[in-house]
């Protein structure tokens, strides 16, 4: 608009447009303008009602450009609202992502999808990008929970970002119980082969993974393992599922607590899953809790190493963790290489699409 404006001068455009031109020849050859100033103000009304109408109107890609983040409907979305939209029978699975993960996420919905447990999944974005992403393609399925982190640091295996980008898990999955759900929470970097709700035998406060390599016997005890060298147990923090009981509870405002007793620092590159089984350890008089089988849920060092326990529990496999290798491109080569790297050929059955 600012050229149209100077394309006639100051006095012009607040002259008299009624009063007669001084008489001249020049003047009577002189083309007649359209940009009058009842020209200007029209146009000027105009965009100004496109402007503040314009992101209730569907108007065609290109022709005006809006931001998502001021007009999003998605940032004012809460965790109550997302909670009531996509959870079935009071049960919700959740993953936590930012930016870089996308890839990963998108592979774990189309094994997801597979057993037909799409519809419950919620993600928790940990950035703008991520939540409009999502919900662009699946609009109602991620929210984000302030404050907001720094994607491209989350995603580095041991540095403070990650630290940060883990911390808060169990906030996330408390505020959940407490809203009355029950929750299956699942790292990204995983495939399903099978249904886990079918896993969750009894009623038992809170659900989890053993870690070891070392095999167990099929009829292994669903008991909290004993502590490792470490002085503490050692259970992935990458599978678990939550009912919203008062144990439950309990478990993860001890982890919350166990996190901000041991923090990240340069020489103590910690992350979530030695708070969590420290918690697990000191609330388990109090707690029921349920150690789910090896053979449905091996950890990745041994289904990727053991060829022959791979081979001897065929048909038992329900979740694979890509655990005991650390990095995207290696992660997504092993998938490659064992066949689970669906997004490859699979795209379309994932609710994103290619991402």
């Amino acid at each position: 608009m600012s050229m149209f404006l100077h394309q006639r001068s100051l006095h012009n455009a607040f002259s008299n447009p009624f009063a007669a031109p001084p008489p001249s020849s020049a003047n009577s050859k002189r083309p007649i303008s359209i940009l009058t100033p009842m020209t200007l103000l029209v146009l000027l009304c105009l965009i100004m009602v496109v402007g503040v109408f314009s992101p209730w109107v569907n108007i065609p890609h290109g022709i005006f450009s809006v931001s998502k983040p001021a007009v999003s409907k998605w940032n004012s979305y809460t965790l109550d609202q997302a909670l009531s939209f996509v959870a079935k029978n009071g049960t919700v699975i959740v993953c936590i992502v930012s930016q870089p993960y996308l890839p990963f996420l998108n592979n774990w919905l189309i094994s997801i999808t597979r057993q037909n447990r799409q519809d419950m999944v919620l993600v928790i974005a940990e950035d703008y990008a991520s939540l409009y992403k999502v919900n662009e393609r699946w609009p109602g399925h991620a929210v984000l929970i302030p404050p907001v982190l720094d994607a491209e640091s989350a995603h580095k295996f041991g540095s403070k970002g990650f630290f940060n980008f883990t911390a808060r898990r169990p906030s996330h999955l408390l505020k959940i119980l407490e809203l009355g759900y029950s929750v299956m929470y699942n790292d990204v970097d995983m495939v399903w082969l099978g249904d886990p709700l079918l896993q969750l035998e009894g009623n038992h406060d809170v659900y989890f993974t053993d870690d070891m390599i070392p095999i167990k016997p099929l009829n292994h005890s669903h008991a909290l393992p004993p502590p490792g060298k470490k002085g503490r147990p050692y259970i992935c923090s990458c599978m678990i599922f939550l009912r919203p009981t008062d144990g439950a509870k309990l478990v993860l405002r001890k982890w919350i607590e166990e996190l901000q007793n041991q923090p990240w620092s340069r020489t103590q590159k910690s992350n979530d899953q030695p708070a969590f089984n420290w918690a697990l350890m000191k609330t388990a008089k109090e707690v029921d809790l349920y150690l789910l089988p090896q053979a449905a849920f091996p950890t990745g060092g041994l289904y990727f190493k053991n060829k022959t326990w791979v081979k001897e529990t065929k048909g038992k496999h329900v979740i694979i963790h890509n655990n005991y290798i650390v990095g995207f491109e290696k992660k997504i080569k092993r998938f490659r290489d064992y066949g689970l790297w669906l997004v490859d050929d699979h795209a379309d059955e994932s609710p994103l699409g290619r991402i």
